[in-house]
């Protein structure tokens, strides 16, 4: 693998993680009631799942969705009822005040917020899809474990470092305030758009 086919990699991947997808928008919620650590946690696993989807996706161990595409089914089926469980339970608390919903924050602790980043980002099959239509044209049909490692660094910095900026930039003053005031209504279109999410993952 050339230096120029893992920069393309590299600049095909961050844009994605830049999108406003599930781990976006749950990561700007946490990071308005609980904080910027809890939200760098949670990005610490959204980037340990993105390397399970990015290792799934390389050439050679893709194979196993094409020939179980049950496994992949069942994947989507378990992912999309947790996107949509997470938006009802969104949209189920949203007449609590900001302190009422940092109560149970007191109880997360870093390692359920990166339990909790893992597992949102398992929810979303479709990024092994997007991964094999990088690697497909980056990555040699059988890479060595060098360029694997390398693959799934790069993969995990891309993932935690914007999680990790979110969750700074959710967690600032501005961010915060406006979050008080509108919390109701983000609470509600933050609910509404996961479920509407794990519909889409669940039924493709």
């Amino acid at each position: 693998m050339t230096l120029a086919a893992f920069a393309s990699a590299w600049f095909l991947h961050f844009p994605a993680a830049l999108s406003p997808g599930p781990a976006v928008l749950l990561c700007a919620r946490l990071a308005a009631t609980e904080g910027m650590r809890v939200g760098t946690c949670y990005g610490i696993g959204v980037g340990i799942g993105g390397c399970f989807w990015a290792l799934a996706a390389l050439p050679g161990l893709s194979v196993l969705f094409e020939i179980a595409p049950g496994v992949l089914w069942g994947f989507k089926i378990a992912g999309g009822l947790f996107l949509i469980s997470l938006g009802w339970r969104m949209w189920r608390h949203t007449p609590e005040t900001l302190r009422e919903a940092a109560l149970d924050a007191t109880a997360r602790t870093p390692l359920a917020a990166i339990r909790l980043g893992v597992l949102t980002q398992l929810a979303n099959p479709k990024t092994a899809v997007f991964f094999g239509a990088i690697f497909v044209s980056t990555v040699p049909h059988h890479p060595a474990p060098g360029i694997v490692a390398l693959l799934l660094a790069m993969v995990f910095l891309n993932e935690a470092v914007v999680i990790a900026t979110f969750a700074r930039l959710f967690s600032s003053g501005l961010p915060r305030r406006l979050y008080v005031q509108l919390k109701t209504g983000i609470d509600r279109s933050f609910g509404g758009l996961l479920a509407v999410l794990g519909l889409d993952v669940a039924l493709q």
